[in-house]
């Protein structure tokens, strides 16, 4: 069987969904216990180089580029700007078809896990990863909206499989969209960094003298995309200063997003944090474990989440966390993170103080968040990707394989990892 991926992401600007991806990729190039290959389509040159290396069942193709696109490359900015700025689309997307390209592939089933999706005749897994949009629209312009709304739906509807990765997510999607629940697959992630050499002493020591940092800050990975709450941790940092007389380092790292980062620098000025909080932008790939180490803590004060990817670093790295009570949030940490209200910037700043100041409670935290870690692989997300293309192709599904697909691991932890190898 030969399984064909789409991947459709810029790493420095698509935040964990890049991350993830390039995790399951090198996961399932490293599965030596079966016949299957996977065909790797690429857009770019940038796109195979983040890849790499691939495994010796996994090859790379690739996909062509319209002339159209090859001629308006260049104003492709300027236009999606003009877009943004008018606020409406001028013409209701549609769900786009295959040119024939996925089917010349020779492959048995293809995987869209990046949110796109193109409708064509092999049998397709898609991942939507979430349905944001639907809860916050006005974090998105009418364009983007209109989008989604088609994509989305089409490829929940259209694709054999749908994989999400809480049970959150799940009965959100066959809530919204009237999608079969025996459609939607929960497979969890992992941590991005798992397979990453551990940090030296000296690759911590260099890191701190790369962005001039000190000991002691509190650790906020992720693109400033408006539902990732800066404004509010901003305001609860101003107010421990202020009310409480503590002062809490804050380093953020992440592609800033162009259109909404612009309101965070502002906030930033107005509650005079400037010297206290430190946006590093994107961190290349060598650098995450690094910087996890160094932190103090790890506050994610999101206000919508299908699942943390920087949560599962965190505890990889013995970070003790405080993130938001929403969403899939608590299915995903259950008693490994202190929880707070993310729309209450005071419940923000008790929770910050509190795993800021209290060692002991950072030891538990730390402790719980090692103990819950073990719950999640890679390899076993791997196998669980591969069980649902067994499936789409129409195979004979071996005991692991059913056991996977039968299994939520977010949720049951406690199941004997015996039934699956």
């Amino acid at each position: 069987m030969n399984v064909a991926i789409d991947v459709s992401v810029t790493p420095e600007v698509s935040g964990g969904i890049a991350s993830a991806l390039r995790s399951l990729v090198s996961a399932l190039g490293a599965l030596s216990d079966g016949p299957e290959e996977y065909t790797i389509v690429v857009g770019t040159r940038e796109q195979l180089d983040w890849l790499s290396p691939l495994g010796p069942n996994q090859r790379c193709v690739m996909r062509p580029s319209s002339r159209k696109h090859r001629i308006l490359r260049p104003v492709l900015p300027a236009v999606r700007r003009l877009q943004n700025w008018l606020g409406s689309p001028r013409h209701w997307p549609e769900v786009p078809l295959s040119d024939g390209f996925f089917e010349s592939l020779g492959c048995d089933v293809i995987h869209f896990p990046t949110q796109t999706f193109t409708l064509c005749a092999l049998p397709s897994v898609y991942n939507p990863h979430d349905l944001q949009h639907l809860h916050y629209p006005q974090f998105f312009n009418a364009s983007e909206l209109a989008w989604r709304e088609t994509v989305y739906r089409a490829g929940c509807h259209f694709a054999q499989t749908v994989i999400v990765n809480s049970q959150w997510v799940k009965e959100d999607i066959t809530r919204q969209y009237a999608v079969p629940p025996t459609k939607v697959q929960v497979i969890p992630e992992a941590p991005s960094t798992q397979s990453d050499p551990l940090p030296s002493t000296d690759d911590i020591a260099r890191f701190m003298a790369k962005y001039r940092l000190q000991d002691g800050f509190a650790l906020y990975p992720s693109v400033s995309w408006p539902h990732k709450n800066h404004l509010r941790l901003l305001d609860a940092l101003a107010y421990l200063r202020d009310r409480r007389g503590l002062r809490v380092p804050l380093v953020c790292t992440g592609a800033p997003d162009s259109q909404f980062f612009p309101r965070i620098e502002s906030r930033i000025a107005d509650l005079f944090l400037t010297d206290q909080v430190r946006f590093l932008g994107f961190v290349p790939q060598p650098d995450l474990r690094t910087v996890y180490r160094c932190a103090r803590l790890l506050v994610l004060p999101t206000l919508f989440e299908a699942n943390s990817l920087p949560i599962f670093e965190a505890w990889l790295e013995g970070t003790p966390v405080a993130c938001s009570n929403v969403t899939a949030l608590p299915e995903q940490v259950m008693d490994a993170a202190l929880l707070f209200d993310p729309f209450d910037h005071e419940a923000i700043a008790n929770a910050v103080s509190q795993l800021f100041t209290d060692d002991q409670l950072r030891d538990r935290m730390r402790e719980r968040g090692h103990s819950r870690l073990k719950d999640f692989d890679w390899a076993r997300t791997a196998k669980a990707y591969r069980a649902v293309y067994r499936r789409c192709a129409g195979q004979q599904l071996s005991e692991e394989d059913c056991s996977l697909l039968a299994w939520d691991w977010m949720r049951e932890p406690g199941r004997s990892l015996e039934v699956v190898g």
